[in-house]
């Protein structure tokens, strides 16, 4: 199948500083992918080359095999068939619900427009506030007529600019699954930019980690989370700490919290090796454990409580314990329990097994 978007080997400036470069990744027809960040790695500066706003400095874009983009040739945004639902989500204040959703689709009837508006409303659960103005609305509620605007003239691409970053964790949990539904039933392929891991692993079919200027993986996400490709995407996208070890024979690792074994082994005997250890797979041993910690904080979480342990040497570790209750002081063995050890040499080659 050929992509929808092919995004090639882009170089992107900003006041002749590089931003982004050799940055490359596809987008399938009816695919869902993010990219994802912290601020200031170039998220948003490659959303809006894609869009038409910003020139690229070297490199290539394509739609539907189409260039849309090169260092010499832009289409302009308003004919490359792309939406875009911004950050602050730009409604016209003094434009209805329905206004703002058909504002750009002139050259249709009236009627046609009505139908678009009633099927967008009731697309994003608005039905009946087509008269409402923007600051009637909540924040959840002016985010979902950004979206029914982008999506009214039926784009061949929808780019969403940190699109629920303005509302509080429940509502973006909630509106991420919302929309991820939209899409995938109006068979809409889409961008979506953000800082927010929870947030992309529940949007994305692909997931890309930006960081210092490259593209560092593209990947579902499953393999992301569970294979990152080096430090910058493991710390990234997984809540842990990274262990020095040393190799051993037999695919074992030796670490100030015990012997860890990996499936895969990509190093040799007596190489250092970072080992990162998720909080879920640091658990309580038994009384005659060789590694010891002291509980120095605790936080209830609810299911769960989060523990920070100091080891002997020193080393602080966490670790997230179910039905477990030991006081701050308390000395506990510990033991790393995992099925998917992430590790790297020290020369930053990603191993997962």
């Amino acid at each position: 199948m050929a992509p929808l978007l092919r995004v090639e080997q882009i170089e992107c400036r900003y006041q002749q500083q590089r931003v982004v470069e050799r940055l490359s990744f596809e987008v399938q027809p009816g695919e869902i992918a993010c990219l994802l960040g912290p601020s200031g790695c170039g998220k948003t500066t490659v959303l809006r080359a894609i869009a038409g706003f910003n020139p690229i400095h070297a490199g290539r874009i394509e739609l539907q095999g189409q260039t849309i983009a090169t260092p010499s040739v832009a289409v302009p945004p308003e004919n490359r068939g792309i939406g875009m639902v911004f950050q602050d989500y730009a409604l016209f204040p003094h434009l209805s619900v329905r206004d703002n959703i058909t504002f750009g689709l002139t050259r249709l009837s009236g009627a046609e427009r009505n139908r678009i508006v009633e099927h967008m409303l009731e697309l994003v659960e608005l039905a009946g506030m087509s008269n409402r103005f923007p600051h009637e609305l909540s924040g959840g509620q002016q985010q979902r007529v950004a979206l029914a605007r982008a999506l009214a003239p039926k784009p061949k691409l929808l780019l969403m600019d940190e699109p629920f970053s303005n509302l509080d964790t429940e509502l973006r949990r909630q509106l991420s699954v919302e929309v991820r539904d939209i899409l995938k039933e109006e068979g809409i392929s889409a961008i979506v930019v953000t800082h927010d891991q929870d947030e992309a692993f529940t949007v994305s079919d692909k997931l890309g980690v930006l960081a210092e200027g490259y593209l560092q993986q593209w990947d579902s996400p499953f393999e992301v989370y569970h294979q990152p490709a080096n430090h910058k995407v493991a710390s990234f996208v997984g809540e842990g700490k990274f262990v020095r070890g040393r190799a051993l024979a037999g695919g074992m690792v030796e670490t100030d919290i015990g012997l860890v074994k990996a499936h895969r082994v990509a190093w040799d005997q007596g190489d250092e090796v970072d080992v990162f250890l998720r909080p879920h797979e640091i658990v309580p041993g038994c009384n005659g454990c060789d590694v010891r910690g002291e509980v120095i904080k605790k936080e209830f979480l609810g299911t769960t409580t989060l523990y920070t342990f100091q080891l002997v040497n020193g080393r602080v570790v966490e670790s997230t314990f179910i039905n477990q209750d030991f006081r701050v002081g308390e000395e506990v063995g510990l033991r790393v329990e995992t099925d998917n050890l992430v590790a790297f040499r020290v020369d930053e080659r990603a191993i997962a097994s």
